[in-house]
C-alpha cells in the first residue's frame, strides 16, 4: 500500500511539474505574441514611420543645420555631447507617442478585458507591451549611431573621437528610454484617451527628469535632486558606470512596470 502511495504521489508531483512548465511556456509564448503584435502594428500605419522620421528629423536639425550651441560643426570638438544633451528632451515627447496606445487602445476597443481573461499572466501581458515599446524606440535609435561614424571621420586626426564617453552617454540613454517607456506604459492604463495618455507621460517624465532638478535648486536639497533622472542620467554619461545610477534606472522602470500591472489589476475588478 505504500508503495503505491509513493508511485501516485510521484506521478503526482511529476503531472503538476510538467503542467507548471508547459503553463510557464505558454505564458512566455503569448508574451513575445504580444510584443511581436506591438512591432507589427506600429508598422502597420504611417505614424509609425512617422514618429521614427521626426525623431531622426528633429535630431539632424538641430545637431547638423541648424546654427546655436547643439550645432556639432560649430561647437569645433570631436564628440557627441550635444546629441547626448538633445535626446532627451527629444524623447520625452517621442516614448510618449509611442506608448499612448499600448493600453488605452485596448481600453477604447474593449479588448483588455478580453486579453486579461487569457492563460498569461498579467505581469507578462505588461511586459510584452513593454518590450514592444522598448524594441521600438531602440530601431528609431539605431541609425543615430551614423553620428558616432561621422563624427569620428571628421574628427582632426581622423578617429580623434572619446569612444569610451560615447559609448557611456549611449548606455544612459538606454537606461534613460527604458524609465521613459515603463512611465509611458503606466500613463497608458490611465485613461482610454490617446491624447490624455500622451500628455500623462510627458508630464510625469517631464518631472522626473528636470522637475526634480528645478525643485532641487530651489531648495538646495541633494536628496531631491537624487530623486530626478537627470543627474543619474549626466553621470553614466561621463563614461563611468556607477551601480547606484544603474540601479535607479532599474527601479524607477521595475515600479512603474509594478504599477502598470496593479492598474490593469484593479481595472479588471
Amino acid at each position: 500500500m505504500k508503495f503505491k502511495t509513493g508511485i501516485y504521489t510521484f506521478i503526482q508531483s511529476h503531472l503538476i511539474k510538467e503542467i507548471n512548465t508547459e503553463t510557464h511556456k505558454h505564458s512566455n509564448e503569448t508574451m513575445f505574441a504580444i510584443l511581436k503584435k506591438e512591432i507589427n502594428t506600429f508598422f502597420a500605419s504611417p505614424i509609425g514611420y512617422l514618429v521614427i522620421g521626426i525623431f531622426l528629423v528633429l535630431n539632424g536639425l538641430f545637431l547638423w543645420l541648424f546654427k546655436g550651441e547643439n550645432n556639432i560643426l560649430d561647437y569645433g570638438f570631436a564628440d557627441l555631447s550635444s546629441f547626448f544633451l538633445l535626446a532627451p528632451w527629444i524623447l520625452i515627447f517621442l516614448i510618449p507617442a509611442v506608448t499612448m496606445r499600448s493600453f488605452s487602445d485596448e481600453k477604447k476597443q474593449g479588448t483588455l478585458e478580453l486579453l486579461l481573461t487569457k492563460p498569461i499572466s498579467h505581469l507578462n501581458i505588461v511586459l510584452g507591451k513593454y518590450f514592444g515599446a522598448f524594441t521600438l524606440i531602440l530601431i528609431a535609435l539605431i541609425p543615430t549611431l551614423l553620428y558616432v561614424y561621422t563624427v569620428y571621420q571628421l574628427g582632426n586626426p581622423v578617429g580623434n573621437i572619446d569612444f569610451g564617453s560615447t559609448m557611456g552617454s549611449y548606455f544612459g540613454l538606454l537606461f534613460l528610454i527604458a524609465a521613459y517607456t515603463a512611465i509611458g506604459v503606466f500613463a497608458s492604463t490611465l485613461s482610454d484617451n490617446q491624447i490624455v495618455a500622451f500628455i500623462t507621460s510627458v508630464a510625469i517624465c517631464f518631472m522626473f527628469y528636470i522637475g526634480f532638478d528645478s525643485v532641487a535648486d530651489f531648495s538646495s536639497s541633494n536628496f531631491i535632486e537624487q530623486l530626478g533622472m537627470s543627474v543619474h542620467y549626466k553621470s553614466i554619461s561621463r563614461g563611468v558606470l556607477d551601480t547606484r545610477d544603474i540601479i535607479y534606472f532599474l527601479s524607477i522602470t521595475a515600479f512603474f512596470i509594478m504599477l502598470t500591472k496593479l492598474n490593469i489589476n484593479q481595472g479588471k475588478q
